[in-house]
C-alpha cells in the first residue's frame, strides 16, 4: 500500500468530554503502526481504528504533559496481556520519558504480580524499551525513518514533533506548541502536518487565569495554518481542539484557516486521512 493513513484518535483537550478521548493520533501504512501520544482513552479509540495494542510498532511521545500520557499505562498493559509472547514495546519521547515510563511500572506493580501469579504462560513482566530522542536524532522503525525536531510549548520543556518518512510520503506530528523556526524546517515540504489547535477567541471569554494561560503556548488554528503555508505542506490536519466544538461544527475552524491553500483536514474522533505519494514530474507552482 502506497502513502500513508492518519487517524485521529483523540481530538479533545484536558477537558473531559463525552465525545472525544485525550489527544493521540495513529499513522500507520503497509506494516507499520505508529502511535503518537496516549491520552485519555485511547486503546478505546485503537480498537475503534481496528487496531490492537500489540499491532504497535512504537510510541512516539512529543511531551509529558499529562493529557498526552494519561493513558499510557493502559496501552502497555494492554499490549503486555494480549501479547501471545514476550514482545517489547518501544517507546521513543523526549528526555524524562525513562522516568515516566518507570513510574508507571511501579504503579502497575501490584496488577503485574497478579497476573503473573495467576496465567501459567504469563511469565515476565511488560517489556517496555525507552529511547529518549532530542532533536536532529532519527530513528527505524519497521521500515519507516522517523525524524526528531524541536518545538516550542514552552514553559514546558523539552518538547519534540516527529516527521516519519514512509511509503513514499513524509508525515509531521508537532504535538502542542506555537510557530518556531525549528517547527518550520521539520514541517519543509511534508506531505501532511498534524498540529495542535485552539480558537483564542473563544478562550478569551472564559475569565479564568488558568484557562487564559494556555494562550501562549498553543497554535491558534491561524498560525497552525501560516505555518504550514510557509511550508508548502500539501494538507493540513487539524486536532487536539481548545475548546472542543461541537461534533462535525467546523466551519468557523476551516474559515480561520483561509492562510493555508492546500487541502485542510478537520474532524471527530476516529477521522481518517489518506495520504498519498505526491505526483511525481508536475512543476512546482510559483
Amino acid at each position: 500500500m502506497s502513502g500513508l493513513d492518519i487517524v485521529l484518535l483523540g481530538t479533545g483537550s484536558p477537558l473531559p468530554d463525552p465525545h472525544r478521548a485525550g489527544p493521540s493520533t495513529l499513522v500507520r501504512g503497509e506494516g507499520l503502526h505508529l502511535l503518537v501520544d496516549a491520552g485519555r482513552g485511547v486503546v478505546m479509540r485503537l480498537a475503534g481504528a481496528g487496531v490492537i495494542p500489540p499491532f504497535l510498532n512504537a510510541i512516539l511521545l512529543t511531551h509529558l504533559h499529562s493529557d498526552h500520557i494519561c493513558d499510557l499505562n493502559d496501552v502497555i498493559t494492554t499490549h503486555w496481556v494480549m501479547s501471545p509472547v514476550t514482545v517489547p514495546l518501544h517507546v521513543y519521547g523526549p528526555v524524562g520519558t525513562q522516568v515516566v515510563i518507570d513510574g508507571l511500572l511501579a504503579m502497575l506493580a501490584p496488577d503485574i504480580s497478579y497476573r503473573i501469579n495467576h496465567h501459567d504462560d504469563l511469565n515476565e513482566a511488560p517489556h517496555v524499551i525507552v529511547t529518549e530522542v532530542v532533536p536532529g536524532d532519527s530513528f527505524e522503525v519497521a521500515g519507516a525513518t522517523v525524524r526528531v525536531g524541536g518545538t516550542n510549548h514552552l514553559p514546558v520543556e523539552p518538547t519534540v514533533g516527529f516527521r516519519i518518512t514512509a511509503h513514499g510520503v513524509d508525515v509531521v506530528l508537532a504535538g502542542d506548541g506555537v510557530p518556531c523556526e525549528q517547527l518550520d524546517d521539520l514541517v519543509q515540504d511534508a506531505d501532511a502536518y498534524v498540529q495542535t489547535v485552539l480558537r483564542a477567541d473563544l478562550v478569551a471569554l472564559v475569565p479564568r487565569a488558568r484557562f487564559q494561560d494556555i494562550l501562549d503556548y498553543h497554535s491558534t488554528v491561524q498560525q497552525a495554518a501560516e505555518t504550514a503555508e510557509r511550508g508548502r505542506v500539501r494538507t493540513l490536519v487539524l486536532t487536539h481542539y481548545v475548546p472542543a466544538p461541537g461534533l462535525g461544527d467546523y466551519d468557523e475552524w476551516r474559515a480561520m484557516a483561509s492562510p493555508f491553500s492546500g487541502t485542510l483536514v478537520t474532524g471527530d474522533d476516529l477521522t481518517l486521512c489518506h495520504v498519498d505519494p505526491a505526483p511525481q514530474g508536475l512543476p512546482d507552482e510559483p
